[in-house]
C-alpha cells in the first residue's frame, strides 16, 4: 500500500470513529397533531367496505415522496464475489430513531423521478457503499408492512465483482445526515451471524432477516 492510500485509510478510520451509528440516541418522542410539516410520511384515515358489506375505518401511514412510477424505493442485496474465498453479503449499521437503536440493514434508498429500479439500485449502492455492482435480478414490487403503510420497494440483487479495480478501495458518498457503517458477513452463514447481532442488541431489518432465513431454509431442506 502506497503512502497516499495509507493516509486516506487513516483519515477514513478517524472519520468513521466519530460517526459510528452506536453513538446516536433518541432524545424525545411526542405526538404530532398537525402532520402538514412532515416531509416523508403522512397519516390518513381510510374508509373501506369489508367482504360482508360492513363499512370500516383504518389508520394508515402513507409515503409522501412516491415517484411517478409508483415505486417508492429499492433495497439492494449486494453480494461480494471473490476469486479466492466464498461470497459475502454487504450489510449496514444505521441508527433508526423509531426503534431507538442501531439496525442491521441492506443498502437501500428512494427512487428519484425518472429513474428505473435498476438505475436507482446501482446509484444507491455506489452512494452508500462506494461499490460498483451488476444487477442480477429484481423482485416484483413488495410491501414492507401493508397493515400499517402503503410504502413499497423492489429488492434488487447485485453482484459486486471484487476483482475489479473500482471495487478495491470503495469510498461512499453519504449525505450530511447519513451515518452508515458498512460491514460484511459470509453469505453461507448469514443466519447465524444475524442471530449473534440480535443477541448483541442490534435491531434486524425484516428484509435482511428474511434473506437470512431463506438461505437457512434452503440449506436445511437441501434445496
Amino acid at each position: 500500500m502506497n503512502r497516499f492510500k495509507v493516509v486516506r485509510a487513516i483519515i477514513r478510520s478517524i472519520h468513521m470513529s466519530k460517526n459510528k451509528p452506536e453513538l446516536a440516541k433518541l432524545l424525545s418522542s411526542k405526538p404530532v397533531s398537525d402532520t402538514s410539516d412532515c416531509k416523508w410520511i403522512g397519516l390518513r384515515k381510510l374508509t373501506y367496505q369489508d367482504p360482508n358489506g360492513k363499512v370500516r375505518e383504518w389508520d394508515s401511514a402513507v409515503r409522501l415522496t412516491r415517484s411517478e412510477g409508483g415505486v417508492d424505493g429499492v433495497g439492494i442485496l449486494a453480494i461480494l464475489r471473490y476469486s479466492d474465498k466464498p461470497d459475502e453479503i454487504l450489510l449496514q449499521k444505521q441508527f433508526r430513531p423509531p426503534v431507538e437503536g442501531v439496525c442491521i440493514e441492506m443498502p437501500a434508498g428512494l427512487i428519484d423521478g425518472g429513474e428505473s429500479i435498476e438505475t436507482a439500485a446501482l446509484r444507491e449502492l455506489k452512494e452508500e457503499t462506494g461499490y460498483v455492482g451488476k444487477i442480477l435480478h429484481a423482485t416484483p414490487i413488495i410491501f414492507n408492512d401493508p397493515g400499517f403503510t402503503n410504502t413499497n420497494l423492489s429488492l434488487v440483487t447485485a453482484i459486486v465483482d471484487m476483482s475489479l479495480p473500482e471495487n478495491q478501495n470503495p469510498v461512499s458518498e453519504l449525505e450530511e445526515n447519513e451515518f452508515i457503517e458498512c460491514f460484511t458477513v459470509p453469505l453461507a452463514s448469514m443466519a447465524d451471524e444475524m442471530a449473534k447481532l440480535a443477541e448483541q442488541g442490534y435491531k434486524l431489518d425484516a428484509r435482511v432477516q428474511n434473506v437470512a432465513q431463506g438461505i437457512k431454509l434452503a440449506q436445511d431442506l437441501k434445496l
